[in-house]
């Protein structure tokens, strides 16, 4: 997913399914994480790719936090 597209998909979630997203993804980071460590994968770009989606929620949830506009 394209990180346009990736931000419009964010930022549509209300906090709850922003919050069971990042849940989600880090779950799925680890596990790709786990794979690449025991060699069953080679795509090293998916971890970064996951890593870079857990901050963009994170970044989403805590300006929503502070009363920051998502940038609509």
């Amino acid at each position: 997913m394209k990180n346009i597209e990736c931000l419009k998909k964010y930022r549509a979630m209300s906090k709850k399914d922003l919050l069971s997203e990042l849940k989600h993804v880090k779950k799925e980071q680890t596990l790709v994480s786990l794979k690449v460590g025991a060699g069953k994968e080679d795509n090293f770009s998916q971890i970064s790719k996951l890593r870079k989606n857990i901050a963009r929620i994170n970044t989403l949830l805590s300006s929503s936090e502070n009363g920051v506009s998502n940038g609509q």
